[in-house]
């Protein structure tokens, strides 16, 4: 007897579906066709044992397992649960009317329990796009598919769970989420904030103006100047995330197996800080069996880099093309997926290999040259797409003395989020931009133009500092942020002024005591 069941296979942040067909005949083996890794083969003797535990006798005939559409690789153990429902079906143990109404997926333990699997939130996305009834899954990933409206999910334990509901033994309520409520309820909570930070008001206002236009910011300072210390709490004072960018990054951390159990949404921004020692396919994503990386993980949040220099330089250099699309493509001779990495960079550096020049106490002991060196390691182009450039001097013992609490991250935020919203009306008709950072050339001509003595400084500025096209373009989205703050419709001197304060290294004397 032949019989189908409906599961999926994750391909980028999408999924794609996949139809287990079993077939059962006279005679002794089994048998998994349909590009499958050795995780799917060796379901075999999972099922078998899985099958046996929920009380069924293995069928000794023998089995063929067809997994369409064949030339797509089917990776992982969770084609485990359909191939077991599948194989019962076919010796008909289990009712084959449900089969196509349903999508199930799940890894079997050799007790026939449900384990978690990877990649459920596109999964249920598809079974809705698909107009089926419902969703068959593990109980760990019963949260996170849940909060697919429109969609029943049933989130269970074992095998044998899943065989009565099938069969019409048990009667099983779906998993609801209020997926508003539970968004609404966790916005705002942040373990860190501002107003722990003593002195510092040159940085957090730089801080302030890149999470208001979505910029890139670089924080260059000597050891202990708190430049790791203010990153941390940076996602204090981002916008609160859309339900859509919610979805968007869960989804993401859901193919990537990041989730933790009983997750439905991320509510806040993630942010994430890989260790310099990373390796350019774990900042990127890929692999033998393709996952998101680092950038794609902190997509609608940020991505830290601590010491940058000590990064390997070819780590670097890969995010060139993501700092200016937004998105990578990874081509292999086996796949090609396309993964989101819409992120805010932040990095810190040490000013040189001593990290104590421009101490305002202790002094440097490197030469000019071994500081050009040490500012080498990141290349000229990776520079010009960071958008501010801060110098972080250390902060005086009065100041870390004093009692007095700095202005609190609701008050920054209050401001950035009013930022947003003034972006968000202004970009509301073009798809893909959400924040200044983000604008196309012609939107910064339509959208970005100072006035005359803002043209006149910004082009002394260029000339004199010897900066690059694109870093006109920056300091005009730069401008066009402070301005949001300021609520000016017009980009301004003072705007163009501050925006170019905020390109340290791009000054010709920066290194040259």
């Amino acid at each position: 007897m032949l019989s189908k069941t409906l599961g999926a296979a994750v391909q980028g942040i999408d999924a794609i579906t996949v139809t287990i067909e079993v077939s059962i005949e006279w005679g002794s083996g089994f048998t998994i066709v349909g590009l499958p890794d050795t995780a799917v083969k060796e379901s075999g003797e999972r099922t078998r044992c899985a099958i046996i535990e929920a009380g069924f006798d293995f069928p000794r005939k023998n089995v063929v397992i067809n997994m369409s559409p064949a030339d797509i690789k089917k990776e992982g153990s969770a084609y485990d649960l359909p191939i077991a429902i599948g194989i019962l079906a076919s010796d008909e143990k289990v009712s084959t009317q449900l089969l196509d109404r349903y999508m199930i997926m799940g890894e079997l333990g050799l007790d026939g329990s449900l384990r978690p699997i990877k990649g459920a939130l596109p999964m249920a996305i598809l079974a809705r796009q698909l107009h089926l009834d419902g969703f068959i899954l593990p109980r760990d990933n019963a949260m996170e598919a849940a909060i697919v409206n429109n969609l029943n999910v049933y989130g269970l334990d074992s095998l044998q769970q899943v065989i009565a509901f099938l069969n019409g033994q048990a009667q099983l309520q779906p998993t609801a989420v209020d997926t508003r409520a539970e968004f609404a309820k966790a916005q705002g909570q942040f373990p860190y904030d501002f107003s722990e930070v003593k002195g510092q008001e040159n940085v957090k206002r730089a801080f302030e103006v890149a999470c208001a236009g979505g910029h890139n910011i670089l924080l260059i300072g000597s050891p202990g100047s708190g430049k790791s210390m203010m990153a941390k709490r940076l996602p204090s004072i981002l916008p609160p995330l859309s339900l859509q960018e919610a979805l968007e990054t869960t989804k993401i951390h859901s193919v990537a197996g990041k989730l933790r159990r009983g997750t439905t949404l991320l509510t806040r921004r993630p942010f994430r800080s890989p260790h310099h020692t990373i390796s350019p396919v774990a900042l990127v994503g890929g692999g033998t069996y393709p996952t998101p990386g680092e950038i794609s993980l902190a997509h609608n949040g940020v991505l830290f880099l601590d010491e940058l220099p000590e990064f390997n330089r070819s780590v670097l250099e890969v995010m060139r093309q993501p700092l200016e699309d937004r998105l990578i493509h990874i081509s292999r001779a086996k796949y090609a997926v396309e993964y989101p990495a819409s992120f805010m960079l932040v990095a810190s550096m040490n000013p040189c290999p001593c990290g104590y020049y421009g101490h305002p106490k202790k002094p440097c002991i490197c030469t000019p040259h071994q500081r050009q060196q040490y500012l080498a390691k990141i290349s000229g182009p990776l520079l010009d797409r960071i958008d501010l450039q801060i110098e972080v001097q250390p902060v005086a013992v009065d100041e870390l003395a004093s009692k007095q609490a700095g202005e609190p991250s609701a008050a920054i935020r209050a401001r950035v989020v009013k930022a947003r919203e003034l972006q968000t009306q202004r970009f509301g008709a073009t798809a893909g931009v959400h924040c200044n950072a983000q604008m196309t050339p012609s939107m910064i001509h339509q959208w970005a133009e100072p006035d005359a003595e803002g043209l006149r400084q910004l082009k002394h500025a260029i000339e004199s500092m010897n900066m690059s096209a694109r870093a006109y373009d920056r300091i005009l989205k730069v401008a066009r942020t402070i301005a949001d703050l300021d609520g000016s419709p017009q980009v301004r001197a003072p705007h163009i002024m501050e925006a170019i304060s905020y390109r340290s290294l791009d000054r010709s004397n920066y290194f040259s005591l």
